[in-house]
This record gives C-alpha cells, structure tokens and sequence, in this order.
C-alpha cells in the first residue's frame, strides 16, 4: 500500500487496498483499482459515476403503475432474462396494493427496486426442455422494513408467489448508494469526505455524481457501534467506499449510513 493522506474522517487512499471494518473486528476487503460501484453493491464490475451509468432500469415511478408491456424478446430454458423480459416481469409485479402501500429510499410512495433474476426451476421441472421460465423480482420496501419477493411466471405473466421477509438485507442497489451519499455529503460527519474530496481534485464536493460508488451491508452487533446504528440489520444500513472520479479512493470505513432512519453514524 501507497502512503495514506490522512484527515478529518475521511482519508484519501492511492493503493487498491484497504482494510474494512466489518461489524465489531476489522476484516480486510480488497477494493478494485480501477474499478467503481457495480449495481450489485459489491465490488466487481467495471467502475461507473453515481450519474448516467447503472441507472436502475424499468423502475416504476412513483404514483404510477404501467400495463403489462408485450412479451418482446423472450429467451429459453435458462437462458439469462432479456432486457423486455426484465422490464415486462418488473412492471407485472409492481401491483397498485404494493405501490400504495410501501415507500422507496426516497420516502416517495412505492418500493425501491432490488434486482431481478432467473429463477430456479422446481423440482419436478429440473429435467423438463420446455419447463416455464420465471423470474424473482426483489423489492425493499422503506416503510416496514421488508424485503418483498415475487416469482412472476414469464409465460403466464401472473405472479404465482410473494415472499415478504424482515431482517434479510440483500446487496445495496445503485440507487441506494446514490442516496447513502447524498446523506453523507449533507451530514456533518460527511466534513472530512469533503475535505478529501478537495485535497484530491481541488473542487467542493457536493453530489454523488462526482464519486464512484461501492457499497456494503452494514449489520449491527451488540455493543460494537453507537446507538445511532443499533438497528443496523433491521434498518437498512450502507458503508460506502468512494472514489474519485479517474481518481484516489477516499476511506470512509469508519461511516455508517442508515437508509431507514436516514442518519449518519460513525463508528469507534
């Protein structure tokens, strides 16, 4: 590792590596050189600017629920979903009971969209060639603090199951990040990020779309962080790892966002 500047919270990193706290030891997570924020929340995948790139797609806007579009282009068997199957299944599963009832990261009325994937075949289709596709819409939804799942038949398009689970805190999406941010930038524990930010570029920081973004899970453990963080696990709770664009990494190990409670905390 490179000499690490050091200041106020935050600190500009030039290696490729940093140690990570996890929850109450420090484990090491070894961020990607080049590489910025994936729409998984992990740290694979090419890097991408908070702005334009990873924007999440076929996410229903608040207040409106669209029809069903047409099949489009549809795959087979297991092949991996389909840009129109995607946003076909996503709109399918996003009824107007879920959308008048949950909220986003935002606060806006409607849940925060997680991913979709290809789901699992049953157990009696494992061998069958023309066994029906479905996929697995993952939602979030901020007002409970639940994770909602609906397995959508893509032949049939009706949803044959929905999965509601507390306490499950799948990967960060990028708009998550986005928002984890924004809180950070307008927080006073945000001062030393911005510090950094400025000792590196010469420029204020005062948007996410100047950083690229990766992100992980925080879960709280008993006695371990501040009791700003307490709920971490059943909040829905970020640590970010900026970077500035074509530029060092900045370490904010140490920074808590909670996206529930939308408060920032730091750890000792």
């Amino acid at each position: 590792m490179r000499k690490i500047v050091q200041r106020h919270l935050g600190k500009v990193v030039a290696g490729a590596a940093i140690a990570v706290a996890g929850t109450a030891a420090m484990v090491a997570v070894t961020l990607p050189g080049a590489a910025g924020a994936d729409d998984s929340g992990g740290t694979k995948g090419a890097g991408q600017s908070a702005q334009g790139a990873g924007q999440e797609q076929g996410a229903a806007q608040p207040g409106v629920v669209e029809q069903a579009p047409a099949e489009g282009d549809k795959g087979k068997g297991r092949d991996p979903l389909t840009d129109d199957e995607t946003k076909r299944v996503e709109q399918i599963a996003l009824n107007r009971q879920l959308l008048s009832s949950s909220e986003n990261v935002e606060g806006d009325r409607g849940p925060q969209r997680i991913g979709v994937d290809l789901a699992e075949p049953e157990a009696d289709e494992l061998d069958d060639p023309n066994a029906p596709r479905r996929a697995d819409v993952r939602f979030y939804d901020y007002k409970d603090d639940t994770l909602v799942t609906k397995t959508v038949n893509l032949d049939t398009g009706k949803v044959e199951q929905t999965d509601t689970q507390r306490d499950v805190q799948p990967p960060i999406s990028h708009d998550e990040m986005v928002e984890a941010a924004q809180l950070l930038i307008a927080d006073p524990l945000g001062t030393g990020l911005k510090a950094d930010y400025k000792d590196a570029t010469g420029k204020e920081l005062t948007s996410p779309d100047q950083l690229m973004l990766n992100s992980m899970v925080y879960r709280a453990t008993s006695g371990a962080q501040p009791a700003v963080l307490a709920d971490c696990g059943k909040h829905r709770c970020v640590r970010l790892f900026p970077k500035v664009t074509n530029g060092p990494w900045i370490d904010s190990r140490d920074l808590v966002i909670d996206l529930s409670a939308r408060k920032v905390g730091k750890l000792g």
